[in-house]
C-alpha cells in the first residue's frame, strides 16, 4: 500500500486549471482595454502636466498705489513633481515685469528676474516686499485699498493660469530701482514706498 508520502505532488484536475487560467486572461484582457489606459505614446513623465494645473497662489496681495510702479506679492505653490518657470505676467491695469531685489554696488536694488521665477517641484516661492515680485510698471488708473485686481502668470510650457489679489496699503521694504535697466524710462523713480 502507497502511503500519502510516496505518492508525489498532487495533481490538480485539468478542467480547474484550465478555467483559473482562461478567467486570468480575461480579467487582465479586460483591465487593458480600459479607457483610462493612456495611449500608446503617451508622455507619463511628471512633465508631461502642464505648469497651469499645477500651481496655484496662496495669499495673493498687491500694495496699493495712487500712480507709477507697484507690486503683486503672494506665495506661488507647485504641486507637481517637477520644476515650472513662470516667464511673464500680465494684468489690464499696467504693463508687468518679473522682478528680484539684488545687491548692487553695495545697496539693495531691483531689476528684471532673468529666465524667470523657478518654483521647485513640491515646494514653495514666496512673492514679498525685499524679495521677488510681479511688478506693476506704470499703473493705468490708481489702485486703491479694496480694489480687486486680476492677473495672468504664463508659463515655460506656454500655458498660463489666473488669479485675483486684493490691494492693500504697505509702507515698503525701501527699495530703490536699478537706473540702468532699460526699461525705465527718462525721470521715471522707484518710489521708496514700494
Amino acid at each position: 500500500m502507497r502511503t500519502a508520502a510516496t505518492l508525489g505532488p498532487r495533481r490538480r484536475p485539468v478542467a480547474l486549471m484550465s478555467f483559473v487560467a482562461a478567467a486570468t486572461a480575461m480579467v487582465f484582457g479586460v483591465a487593458g482595454c480600459g479607457s483610462s489606459d493612456p495611449a500608446p505614446g503617451a508622455d507619463l513623465s511628471p512633465a508631461a502636466t502642464t505648469a497651469a494645473e499645477v500651481v496655484t497662489v496662496r495669499d495673493p496681495w498687491v500694495k496699493a498705489a495712487d500712480k507709477g510702479m507697484t507690486a503683486a506679492f503672494g506665495t506661488l505653490v507647485n504641486s507637481s513633481r517637477a520644476d515650472v518657470t513662470v516667464v511673464s505676467a500680465s494684468t489690464s491695469v499696467s504693463p508687468m515685469e518679473l522682478h528680484e531685489m539684488t545687491m548692487k554696488d553695495g545697496k539693495m536694488v531691483m531689476q528684471p528676474k532673468a529666465g524667470g521665477i523657478v518654483i521647485k517641484a513640491n515646494s514653495e516661492h514666496v512673492l514679498q516686499p525685499g524679495g521677488d515680485h510681479l511688478m506693476l510698471m506704470n499703473v493705468a488708473s490708481p489702485v486703491k485699498a479694496g480694489d480687486e485686481l486680476t492677473f495672468t502668470l504664463t508659463f515655460a510650457d506656454g500655458k498660463s493660469v489666473q488669479f485675483s489679489a486684493i490691494a492693500k496699503p504697505f509702507t515698503g521694504a525701501g527699495e530703490s530701482y536699478d537706473p540702468g535697466h532699460p526699461s525705465m524710462s527718462p525721470g521715471m523713480s522707484m518710489s521708496p514706498s514700494t
